[in-house]
């Protein structure tokens, strides 16, 4: 397990790849469907998992009908999340020292995220990470959402390296088609979603943790 070079660059997702932040939207979910009397198929979730908010109305409109009040839900759905996310913050594994290293070679970095703005600045804040980013690559800086290559386009953009030089760091499927579709090195570090033998050929790395990821752009020629 090996990258063919070593990064110019590295683009960063967030939700359940630089915070355990994705386990709390599902348990924010079903803390708002069960108030609501909903049951929430595992499937749908899944469909939903690095999604932003305008692609995951239809998905639940198809499970539970043209009428379904889907803004209404996820402003209950988001209320969860926070209510969880305040009392149990939680960086992933490696995070520290990946980014130490970057700072070693003097790499860039970025996020690129279906997230707004206000919410990855809060994340960032609660765990002391505002600046060590280069760039920050939310939702409404760009025109499509993952599985669309523009968030990590506009990533390498900003740090004014190319595409093919950028390694980018996913968890969900979504986002390792949105990686792989902008022409990046892609690494999935799986979170709720396992590799599925579509990605894999895609030609991605697949690793652990981030302690894993440090050592294969320390090992990358």
């Amino acid at each position: 397990m090996t990258l063919p070079h070593r990064p110019s660059a590295v683009i960063f997702d967030m939700d359940g790849l630089l915070f355990d932040t994705e386990a709390l939207w599902q348990e924010g979910l079903l803390a708002a469907a069960a108030e609501a009397g909903h049951a929430i198929p595992a499937e749908v979730y899944d469909q939903s998992i690095g999604v932003r908010r305008s692609q995951c109305g239809p998905l639940f409109r198809a499970h539970f009908g043209d009428d379904f009040r889907f803004e209404d839900f996820h402003a209950d759905w988001r209320r969860h999340f926070w209510l969880v996310a305040e009392n149990r913050p939680a960086m992933k594994p490696g995070v520290p020292e990946l980014l130490d290293l970057l700072d070693q070679l003097r790499l860039p970095r970025a996020i690129a995220t279906s997230s707004s703005r206000p919410t990855v600045e809060r994340h960032l804040t609660a765990h002391g990470l505002t600046d060590r980013f280069d760039a920050i690559i939310c939702r409404g800086d760009y025109e499509t959402g993952k599985p669309a290559p523009d968030p990590f386009l506009k990533a390498a953009e900003r740090l004014g390296v190319a595409p093919r030089l950028c390694l980018a760091l996913e968890d969900s499927h979504i986002g390792v088609r949105s990686a792989a579709a902008a022409g990046m090195m892609t690494v999935m570090v799986p979170d709720l979603l396992e590799p599925t033998p579509e990605l894999a050929a895609l030609g991605i790395v697949v690793a652990g943790n981030l302690h894993e990821v440090r050592d294969l752009v320390l090992a990358a020629p």
